[in-house]
């Protein structure tokens, strides 16, 4: 399994660009999908977040008014961190149940889509990095027009996130999303290309390390559930991986 970051700042088309990757065979696992469930109705995520901003980010439901609370926290950094300490921890542990469990099914190329990325130091967990680049005035425009918020709210949404600048010298692969959907999707096309590729290289990888092993037979007590876990992963991901 090859786990790929996949990031972009708001309004950059990171969640299309994962949509298109889903379609193509990866498996997605979508942070702020992840973040939704993690302050539902009864959960402690969301009485820490009633504990701090109060009653009226709760909507009659008991459901989080996400409005409310992102015209706060947008608005003032501190609030921001807050919340992010709030929810970040919740989100890490589904995350990592997910990848856990798409490495028990053999699933070979493995995606999370993680906003901040960056800015909470995840590079090193990844075996690649993409990120969706877009012009900041295309992002601002796509908040206004497409999301419906207001420009000051966008504006302030949009400067809380690490500059895309910084992002690009980091990552492997950058796709800039401000043409037609036709260049993105062959943008995402010869991207996938390359993560199939990776995908096969690392099942290469892996069988070399299990010949050595074998060949050596250096302890192999001690390495033993490791190697036969290794053979399996091998087996999953050659029935699964093809490159086009």
């Amino acid at each position: 399994m090859i786990l790929i970051g996949l990031t972009g700042n708001i309004a950059s088309g990171k969640s299309e660009v994962a949509k298109m990757l889903a379609d193509r065979g990866a498996t997605i696992i979508d942070a702020d999908e992840l973040a939704r469930e993690a302050v539902r109705p009864e959960t402690q995520a969301l009485r820490d977040i009633v504990k701090r901003w109060g009653k009226d980010i709760v909507k009659q439901d008991g459901s989080l008014d996400r409005g409310a609370l992102r015209r706060i926290v947008f608005a003032d950094r501190d609030e921001l961190n807050a919340l992010n300490r709030i929810v970040h921890p919740g989100v890490t542990r589904m995350q990592d149940r997910e990848v856990a469990r798409a490495k028990e099914r053999g699933d070979p190329i493995v995606v999370c889509v993680i906003p901040l990325l960056f800015e909470r130091n995840l590079v090193d967990e990844f075996d690649a990095i993409v990120l969706v680049d877009a012009p900041r005035p295309v992002r601002l425009e796509r908040l206004v027009t497409t999301r419906g918020l207001e420009e000051t709210e966008a504006m302030n949404m949009i400067a809380a996130q690490m500059p895309a600048e910084l992002k690009r010298a980091r990552a492997d692969f950058c796709i800039d999303n401000n043409g037609s959907r036709d260049e993105l999707e062959r943008d995402v096309d010869a991207l996938w290309s390359s993560l199939q590729r990776t995908a096969v290289d690392k099942v290469s990888d892996i069988r070399n390390i299990l010949k050595d092993l074998r060949a050596t037979g250096r302890n192999t007590r001690a390495v033993g559930s490791d190697v036969r876990a290794m053979g399996s992963d091998v087996g999953a991901m050659e029935s699964q991986v093809t490159v086009s």
